[in-house]
């Protein structure tokens, strides 16, 4: 179908008052539609709103792809619908634990794509640090707020990553040698630049 074609169709078939610049300017990504106008335009095409995506990353990307509405995700998260608006259309989920658990579930959401979706990237890689480079028990509420994740999980998941900094940092400290700290500063800076990494491959084992 060409641009004029797909115009036509979502001013006939549902009401959108869409220039074939529009269509155009969606197909180079130029711009974005709105939540509306990708429903519509799923229509027109005949396929789901998620085949018009490419890999979801935000909480309306995901819901999208999913076919649910704003209102439906709010009333089934727990949530009203202008608070849970609010949240999507700025990126920062403020969502308690279980509603946080409900998200995940009702948008079928990774771990990683959660964080990533609600924008808790920079929130979750600095727990972390200060988990593993700390006493990591006082990390574990916060991650659990933090996280759609069982409390015992991230104790298991906390204590293995502490384990394995502070292993490795005794492994690469040698006293006796002038390059001992240094060497010990580059392993333990290397481990917490990956530490997001490694606590997903820990935390997807049952």
């Amino acid at each position: 179908m060409a641009p004029g074609h797909v115009a036509y169709g979502l001013r006939a078939q549902y009401g959108l008052l869409v220039t074939p610049e529009t269509v155009m300017a969606w197909e180079r990504g130029e711009i974005t539609p709105t939540s509306a106008e990708l429903t519509a335009l799923a229509g027109v095409l005949w396929c789901a709103p998620g085949e018009l995506l490419a890999e979801p990353v935000t909480l309306r990307e995901h819901r999208i792809a999913r076919g649910v509405s704003p209102e439906e995700l709010a009333r089934r998260v727990g949530l009203e619908p202008a608070s849970y608006q609010k949240m999507e259309d700025t990126g920062r989920w403020k969502g308690n634990e279980r509603q946080s658990a409900t998200l995940s579930s009702v948008l079928g959401l990774t771990l990683a794509q959660f964080v990533t979706a609600t924008g808790k990237q920079d929130e979750l890689a600095e727990l972390l640090r200060n988990a593993v480079t700390t006493r990591w028990q006082a990390h574990v509420k916060p991650l659990a707020k933090l996280l759609p994740v069982p409390k015992a999980q991230l104790e298991r998941v906390l204590e293995l990553l502490h384990g394995d900094y502070q292993a490795r940092m005794l492994s690469t400290l040698s006293w006796g040698g002038s390059g001992g700290r240094a060497d010990s500063g580059d392993a333990g800076r290397e481990f917490l630049a990956g530490i997001v990494d490694r606590f997903w491959e820990l935390a997807q084992v049952p």
